[in-house]
């Protein structure tokens, strides 16, 4: 959804953007093709391969860290405010077509998953040495497994008579516990618990939302896309609330007070067109809100 993001992030020829996830590359060329001599692009991306993909332009810096130091790396550039951020969340392409990450159920490869290599903690340690309880926890809550106590338990005693490593082996010894039929979602569902827990999505997710209110200019924009319910879930919420659960704060007159408006009530989907060229756009979702004048 390209031209949704770029419409969404209501460019402006010299101001400053931030690209949090910047990857292969993709939207941060579109948003430089928009920007004028003046206009600034900050990348952010953890994952080393993404800096093949730095385009030769004065007008984009890159910044090698994960997007949870948001607002101190802009700092540290000298940047206070900025007039949009866009953030394209989950595994990028590249990621999931190179088959030594391990993030695909495609290719087998060891249990890796992180999206920052320097990490210590990678799928082989969660499998391997998480307690069955927290295991339950992680594919009931990340992944919405259906028979996530089962799945847990299964691994414990598994791990008991040899370490689970690879794609392959896990895949096998989790083989029982699939409908036939239904491999590839109990799959993706099970490699999305992990890789959640793996890379703290959910924790830096948050992180990233309050930031992004503290350095975004009044009306300025914020574009996050999200790929399954729980970023959604947190999108949604802090768009609307200004916080990630509970009911909407309001002052002693009854008036409420948010750091943003969403600009479109409901997310925004791909079209039958795109969905056609781009399969993974199906889970999609798309929303946009704009920093109102209220302090955090």
């Amino acid at each position: 959804m390209l031209n949704e993001c770029l419409e969404g992030l209501n460019i402006e020829a010299n101001g400053i953007y931030v690209d949090v996830t910047f990857g292969g590359g993709g939207h941060t060329k579109a948003i430089l093709e928009k920007l004028g001599p003046q206009g600034r692009l900050i990348g952010f991306d953890q994952d080393p391969d993404a800096k093949n993909n730095i385009p030769n332009d004065d007008r984009f810096t890159f910044v090698d860290q994960n997007f949870s130091f948001l607002k101190n790396q802009l700092r540290f550039l000298g940047i206070q405010k900025v007039d949009g951020i866009l953030a394209d969340l989950g595994v990028s392409s590249h990621q999931f077509d190179a088959a030594d990450r391990g993030f695909s159920i495609r290719f087998d490869a060891t249990l890796d998953m992180r999206m920052d290599q320097l990490r210590e903690k990678d799928a082989k340690f969660v499998l391997n040495n998480y307690s069955e309880q927290d295991l339950h926890k992680i594919f009931g809550m990340y992944g919405e497994v259906h028979n996530a106590k089962t799945l847990a338990s299964l691994l414990v005693k598994a791990r008991m008579i040899k370490p689970i490593e690879t794609v392959g082996s896990f895949k096998e010894l989790i083989k029982p516990l699939v409908k036939r039929g239904k491999e590839n979602q109990y799959y993706a569902q099970v490699f999305q618990a992990l890789r959640i827990e793996v890379n703290e999505e959910l924790e830096v997710l948050k992180e990233f939302l309050i930031q992004s209110a503290a350095v975004l200019k009044p009306e300025g924009r914020l574009v996050v896309m999200s790929y399954h319910s729980l970023e959604d879930r947190l999108v949604k919420n802090f768009i609307q609330k200004g916080k990630f659960s509970g009911e909407l704060e309001k002052d002693i007159y009854g008036n409420t007070s948010t750091p943003f408006e969403a600009v479109s009530r409901k997310a925004v989907t791909a079209t039958e067109e795109e969905l056609l060229i781009n399969n993974r756009a199906r889970s999609a979702k798309l929303r946009i809100a704009e920093r109102t004048n209220e302090q955090v």
